[in-house]
């Protein structure tokens, strides 16, 4: 049977049309989804997109490029977007990730709570915030 085209473009469409993101580590996801603000923080302090060893080691990558720059601009914009590329997939392959713990729960008739769908939203809404941000 044929399936329809979607007029909308998921995360894990992004990632690569077919191919499932490998399931991170359980304390990876868990970090990743703590550090979500809650209602009670100031909006302004957005949760982390990327577990924290994986953002500092993105940081460090940045910083040697930057640094870089100097000697060969052409080569540090190169690799400036090269990092870019990657760390969209990266966090694209997070969302995607996060999306189907979701709905394989929902599949299976599990009860997915309205606190992990707050959450969700919120990193959605945190992300979506950034990308606009001037």
């Amino acid at each position: 049977m044929k399936s329809e085209p979607r007029d909308t473009l998921s995360t894990t469409d992004m990632v690569v049309a077919g191919h499932e993101p490998p399931a991170p580590p359980p304390d990876q996801v868990k970090e990743t989804v703590s550090s979500v603000p809650r209602v009670d923080e100031p909006a302004e302090r957005p949760g982390t997109l990327l577990p924290s060893e994986e953002g500092q080691e993105l940081r460090q990558r940045w910083d040697t490029i930057q640094t870089g720059f100097v000697d060969e601009p052409r080569r540090a914009v190169q690799d400036a977007d090269g990092l870019v590329t990657q760390t969209m997939k990266r966090v694209a392959e997070v969302f995607a990730q996060e999306r189907s713990t979701l709905e394989k729960q929902w599949t299976h008739g599990e009860n997915v709570s309205t606190e992990d769908l707050r959450v969700a939203l919120k990193r959605y809404r945190s992300f979506f915030d950034r990308l606009l941000a001037a």
